[in-house]
């Protein structure tokens, strides 16, 4: 019987790197105990969050060891996985079970995009051939395609896959999901925008950007929501809309590391060809952090 892989705030984890952009691994350490301590569910390394496009398959590796030797058990760590050539995304899933990963976060092909059908043979192979907790990642703003609820519904049979990382945006969807798939394939909200309406349909919590700087917030949020105390979780989601906003005023991650130099943890800049934020963006960034009392 599947088992539900985390519930709440999981952090989807900048990648801190070092002038030379060579990944900053002693500040990777810092930024997993940090968020422990401020009591997130779960560590989510080598994501879009954490640049995983510009990493290389063994700073990937790396990054997975360095985190489950951190981690040590105190929560579940889950890894990216994805890629648009199956065969590619099948060795990144084994290397993460070989790193200790507890699961694996894949996100759908793109560029080459294929079938429904084609999604349903991408992800058995990958799962087959893992064997470990699959979290599907759709994202169809950034990948062009979406993961029909159908298909999800096919996918929830194979034994692997456990749940999916919903950022498609479309609320409708995620209750169709639900309705389809029940208890066999678990929903995360992929946007910090619509944490508590996915709740309100039986999802197990976020897999946050927002949580790189206000950790203890998203995860108060979920407790919150999932001790009944609903109102007070949606008061928070609304106070926090304005700069979950400003974090996604740019391409992701570019806000969130800009963010985190400007409250004082610095986690250098994105690799090309993600770039410095623009300064107009930046400065309302700084005005949004100021409004709520992060930096002074």
């Amino acid at each position: 019987m599947k088992q539900t892989i985390f519930t709440g705030c999981g952090t989807a984890l900048v990648t801190p790197m070092k002038e030379d952009f060579s990944v900053d691994y002693p500040r990777l350490q810092e930024l997993i105990e940090k968020q422990i301590a401020a009591g997130v569910d779960a560590i989510v390394v080598n994501g879009t969050t954490g640049e995983c496009a510009t990493l290389s398959d063994d700073e990937q590796y790396k990054i997975i060891l360095l985190a489950k030797e951190t981690i040590a058990g105190r929560v579940p760590l889950i890894a990216g996985a994805g890629s648009n050539d199956t065969a590619h995304a099948v060795r990144l899933a084994m290397s993460a079970r070989n790193a200790g990963a507890d699961a694996i976060l894949v996100v759908t092909p793109y560029y080459n995009k294929t079938s429904q059908q084609g999604l349903v043979e991408h992800y058995n192979r990958i799962a087959n051939h893992a064997c470990l907790p699959m979290i599907l990642y759709n994202v169809p703003s950034r990948t062009g395609m979406n993961i029909a609820p159908e298909t999800c519904a096919l996918l929830a049979e194979n034994e692997y896959i456990y749940a999916i990382k919903e950022a498609s945006g479309n609320i409708a969807q995620v209750s169709r999901i639900r309705d389809l798939c029940g208890d066999a394939l678990e929903v995360y909200s992929g946007g910090d925008e619509y944490i508590v309406p996915v709740l309100s349909l039986g999802g197990k919590g976020i897999i946050s950007v927002l949580s790189n700087i206000l950790p203890e917030e998203v995860h108060q949020m979920c407790e919150e929501y999932f001790a009944g105390e609903t109102a007070k979780a949606a008061r928070k989601q609304n106070l926090l809309m304005p700069l979950i906003d400003a974090l996604f005023s740019d391409v992701n991650p570019i806000p969130v590391k800009e963010a985190m130099k400007l409250i004082g943890f610095d986690v250098g800049f994105c690799r090309a060809p993600l770039c410095r934020m623009e300064p107009q963006k930046a400065k309302h960034l700084e005005e949004i952090l100021r409004k709520y009392m992060l930096i002074s």
